[in-house]
């Protein structure tokens, strides 16, 4: 009997090990993630400015003001000369908030953003950690509040922006050209139309459609699709914006055609163009004039330039194989030549950072590859003896590796307020050359991106495919 009782008490051992191994595990990553959260935290306080849900409050007084029967554009934030600048349709779509108190419209806004930038980079990392057997519940655990910290994202939760909510429905067109181009590489097993509808990617494009209907620069994303001759995502895209945008003139006309004939177009109702937190080219070039407003036809010469390259970049990133790439050039495009490009607007450095460390991470598996080095013959002749290369692997993608860090570092710490001006109180020379490339430095890494972020051929095969099947097509035709 003692022995059968010692067997049975001994065979749980094993499992009890390896269930608390398994908790151990859980529990250190779960620390870990609190740790960074924390540091993220502390990083906001410490590089942050004070919020107070400031937009926000704009929102909430501009659609309360317009539930009482008031003109939407006419609205004036009190103590300030701002109103509401988004389409009707936005309005309609924040209207619900009227009925809310401002901080919890903040708050609410703020968890849904929140939870949008976790979805997303869910998305973005899936493929690179299924690559290197990563954890992805911890790699987003991670990397949430690593984003969250910087610039772009602390000021639109801080500020009760809508930037990583547009962001997200933008990605999520993403998500589905991917299913869409891995559904020409397998057959489709769905059970029913919705099915094959939603997990063939059929619907790509309507984020887009939403997103410029929202607000007008993600419009962008329509004229890279046509580039690329996705012509069902941007048929669907396009459609999408005219009949939400034509759906709400008929529901609030007034406001509808004040907004197309005269708001649109007042580009002063925003501010200044050298305001510090404007980092689009256009704010680039009026601080570097030290003018209020930017010189226009030189804006305009610049900008054709970075439309065309960004938007020629995009479609080589594409015909290799990385949509994702192609994305955030049209995203950091749209950035930069836009007139008006606040400090929080520039979310598509998110998916840069991602981008230049995967790249690091690439080309340094493929170094493992290299054949070894051969040495010098020695003296007494022979076969020269094989050295393994040492020193080349371990500084193989150190460039991207130095890029994605140094890029995360910029936009954590943003010293554009360190050094910031308002004409014509104070010139933007005030702080000398040094001070003026602070004051500009994430405009100056924007265009630095759309003209050097490297793309990773191969990145997203089921690319390859829809290529093959246009190249057959088209040798079939001769």
């Amino acid at each position: 009997m003692r022995a059968t009782a010692g067997r049975r008490t001994g065979r749980p051992a094993p499992f009890r090990y390896r269930t608390r191994g398994v908790d151990r595990r859980t529990a250190v990553r779960s620390a870990a993630i609190a740790a960074v959260a924390y540091a993220a935290w502390v990083a906001i306080g410490a590089f942050g400015r004070p919020y107070n849900f400031f937009d926000m409050k704009i929102y909430h007084g501009a659609v309360a003001w317009w539930a009482n029967g008031n003109e939407l554009y006419d609205f004036i934030a009190p103590a300030t000369t701002l109103g509401f600048t988004y389409p009707p349709f936005a309005a309609l779509v924040m209207l619900p908030m009227a009925w809310l108190p401002v901080e919890a419209a903040g708050w609410l806004n703020a968890l849904a953003s929140i939870a949008a930038l976790a979805v997303v980079l869910a998305a973005l990392l899936r493929p690179i950690v299924d690559r290197l057997g990563w954890s992805l519940w911890f790699t987003v655990g991670i990397a949430t509040p690593m984003a969250l910290a910087i610039e772009p994202s602390r000021e639109t939760l801080g500020y009760g922006q809508v930037n990583l909510l547009l962001f997200a429905l933008v990605m999520a067109d993403l998500v589905g050209l991917r299913w869409r181009a891995k559904r020409g590489t397998h057959h489709d097993t769905a059970d029913s139309v919705l099915a094959r509808f939603v997990y063939g990617g059929g619907w790509a494009g309507i984020g887009i459609g939403l997103a410029t209907a929202v607000k007008l620069t993600p419009a962008l994303f329509i004229a890279y699709l046509v580039i690329t001759r996705q012509w069902r995502a941007a048929m669907i895209a396009l459609g999408t914006a005219i009949s939400v945008t034509l759906g709400t003139f008929t529901v609030v006309e007034p406001e509808s055609r004040t907004y197309f004939t005269g708001v649109l177009w007042q580009t002063e109702r925003v501010g200044a163009a050298d305001m510090t937190a404007n980092q689009s080219l256009a704010g680039l070039l009026a601080r570097l004039y030290d003018a209020i407003e930017t010189p226009g036809l030189l804006w305009l010469a610049f900008s054709v330039l970075v439309l065309a390259l960004g938007l020629s970049r995009a479609a080589a990133a594409r015909a290799d194989g990385d949509e994702l790439t192609a994305f955030t050039l049209v995203g950091l495009t749209a950035n930069v030549i836009s007139p008006i490009s606040w400090s929080h607007h520039l979310v598509w450095v998110i998916p840069a950072i991602i981008v230049l460390a995967d790249a690091a991470v690439r080309r340094r598996e493929a170094s493992r590859g290299l054949p070894p080095r051969v040495t010098a013959a020695p003296p007494t002749g022979g076969v020269p003896p094989l050295r393994p290369p040492i020193w080349y692997p371990a500084l193989t993608g150190l460039r991207h590796g130095a890029g994605a860090l140094a890029l995360y570092l910029l936009f954590l710490i943003s010293p554009i307020w360190l050094y910031e001006h308002q004409l014509p109180e104070v010139s933007h020379y005030q702080d000398g050359l040094f001070g003026a490339l602070m004051e500009n430095s994430l405009a100056i890494a924007l265009i630095a991106l759309v003209a050097a972020l490297p793309w990773r051929p191969g990145a997203e095969p089921a690319f390859y495919h829809e290529r093959l099947v246009r190249t057959a097509q088209l040798t079939a035709r001769r």
